[in-house]
C-alpha cells in the first residue's frame, strides 16, 4: 500500500491481498498450460481452477457447479440478463431499478429497442424501493427481474429474498447484481430465492478482469459467449487462470476477514459520520441508514461542487467519490442520487467515502482534521450559499422530466 495515499474508494476498487498475488503467481509463471489440455502440465491447472471454483461457491453458500467464470461483473450481468430472456423468449417483460448501474440500465434500454417492455421500478429519499410497486408491475409477461443487492453509490440494501419471492409467484427469473455486496455482508445462496447473480474480483480484493455468475442448479441456462467447451459449455474462451486462482484465494480469505472486517469497517464509518454531520452544517447522509453496507457514507454538503471537494482532498492524498467510477468524467448529476430525489444543493455536492479492511483509524483522523477546513473554504467561494438560488432547483427538476 502507498503509504502516501489514504484510500476510501473501495467501491470503485479495492487493493489486492498480498496472499492473493502469492497465490496467482506460479501461474503466470511456472503453470502455463492450457486448462483444457489433456495433458497433465494442462491438468494441473484446470485443477487449480476447480479449486477456485469451489473457495467461491463456499464465500456465497453455493454449490461449485453452480459458479461460472467471467471477465468482470459487467459480463455478469449482460450474460444474466440474455441469458434469462432465452430461456424464456415467450415473455418480453423487464422489471428492474432507476438506480442500478450502468452496465444493467443500458442493456435494459437496448431492450427496449429490441421490443422488450421495461418496468424502472422507483426509489424513496433512502433509494430504497417500495415492493408494493413491484408487486403491481409484475404479469405473466415477466421474464426478468433484475435488481443490484446494494447500491453502489451509497450502500442501500434492497430488501432482496422479498423482491425473489415476488418474482417467483409470477415465474420470473430473478437476477441479481451483487457486486458491491459480496465480500462486504455475509450471503447464503442455499436459502434464496435468486437465480442468477453476479459478482466482481476486484470488489473483494482480488485481481480486475475477473469475475464469476452464480446460475443455481436446475435453472435453464443459456450461454451468452459461444465457442469451446470451457465452463461446461456456458462460458467459451481460454479461462483467465491466473485471475481466477486470484479469486478464489481472495473468496477463502474473505470467509476469514469478513465477520471483523464488518465491525471494523461500521466503527470508522460511523466515527467519519458522526464527526462531520457534527461539525460541518448543512449536510447530511444520503441513504438507507437501517439497510446499508457497513463499508459506506455518502454525505452531501449543501452548496459546492463534489468534484471540488475530490480535487482539495487529493491534495492531501485522500481517494474518495462523488459516484459510480464507471461514469466519472460525466458532468451529469449522479442517476442514483436524481431518482432519490435530492434537492439540487445536495445533488452535487454529495461524496462516497468507502472503506474496507485495510481501513485504518489514522486514516478516518486525516479525514476528519481536513474536511472543515476545506468545505468552509469553498463555501466561501461559492456563489450557491443559500436556499434562495430556488431557479437552480426548477432546473434541475426540469432536467429530471
Amino acid at each position: 500500500m502507498n503509504p502516501d495515499v489514504i484510500y476510501l474508494d473501495n467501491n470503485a476498487t479495492t487493493r489486492i491481498d498480498p496472499a492473493v498475488v502469492e497465490a496467482m503467481l506460479p501461474y503466470l509463471t511456472t503453470y502455463y498450460g492450457n486448462p483444457s489440455s489433456m495433458h497433465t502440465f494442462g491438468g494441473q491447472v484446470g485443477k487449480a481452477i476447480q479449486t477456485a471454483r469451489s473457495q467461491v461457491a463456499e464465500l456465497l453458500g453455493a454449490e461449485p457447479s453452480e459458479i461460472i467464470f467471467t471477465s468482470c461483473g459487467s459480463e455478469g450481468n449482460n450474460t444474466a440478463i440474455r441469458a434469462a430472456l432465452a430461456a424464456q423468449s415467450d415473455r418480453k417483460h423487464v422489471i428492474t431499478t432507476q438506480v442500478e448501474h450502468a452496465c444493467v440500465m443500458n442493456v435494459c434500454k437496448q431492450l427496449e429497442k429490441q421490443g422488450y417492455t421495461v418496468t424502472y421500478l422507483s426509489v424513496d429519499r433512502k433509494g430504497q424501493i417500495d415492493l408494493s410497486e413491484l408487486e403491481a408491475a409484475l404479469t405473466g409477461n415477466t421474464a426478468l427481474v433484475t435488481t443490484m443487492y446494494a447500491n453502489n453509490e451509497t450502500g442501500t440494501i434492497f430488501p432482496i429474498e422479498q423482491i425473489g419471492s415476488l418474482a417467483k409467484e409470477y415465474g420470473a427469473t430473478f437476477h441479481v447484481d451483487a457486486v458491491q455486496a459480496v465480500g462486504k455482508i455475509p450471503l447464503n445462496l442455499k436459502t434464496s430465492t435468486i437465480d442468477l447473480l453476479t459478482l466482481s474480483g476486484h470488489k473483494l480484493h482480488a485481481p480486475k478482469g475477473v469475475g464469476a455468475l452464480y446460475v443455481r442448479r436446475g435453472y435453464r441456462f443459456r450461454p451468452f459467449i459461444l465457442g469451446g467447451h470451457q465452463e461446461r459449455g456456458r462460458r467459451a474462451g481460454t479461462e483467465n487462470v491466473a485471475s481466477i486462482v486470484g479469486l478464489g484465494k481472495a473468496a477463502e480469505l474473505e470467509l476469514i476477514h469478513l465477520p471483523n472486517a464488518v465491525q471494523h469497517e461500521k466503527k470508522l464509518r460511523d466515527r467519519l459520520e458522526k464527526f462531520l454531520l457534527s461539525t460541518i452544517t448543512d449536510c447530511e447522509v444520503n441513504g438507507d441508514p437501517k439497510n446499508r453496507l457497513p463499508n459506506t457514507t455518502n454525505i452531501g454538503f449543501k452548496f459546492i461542487e463534489g468534484e471540488a471537494i475530490l480535487l482539495s482532498l487529493d491534495r492531501y492524498g485522500i481517494c474518495a467519490s462523488s459516484g459510480s467510477a464507471c461514469t466519472s468524467g460525466s458532468l451529469e448529476p449522479s442517476h442514483v442520487l436524481r431518482a432519490m430525489g435530492l434537492p439540487y444543493t445536495i445533488l452535487h455536492g454529495s461524496i462516497r467515502f468507502s472503506l474496507s479492511r485495510y481501513t485504518t483509524d489514522a486514516d478516518i483522523d486525516r479525514v476528519l482534521e481536513v474536511m472543515p477546513s476545506i468545505i468552509d473554504r469553498l463555501r466561501a467561494l461559492s456563489p450557491f450559499n443559500s436556499d434562495a438560488a430556488g431557479w437552480l432547483q426548477e432546473r434541475e427538476e426540469a432536467l429530471v422530466k
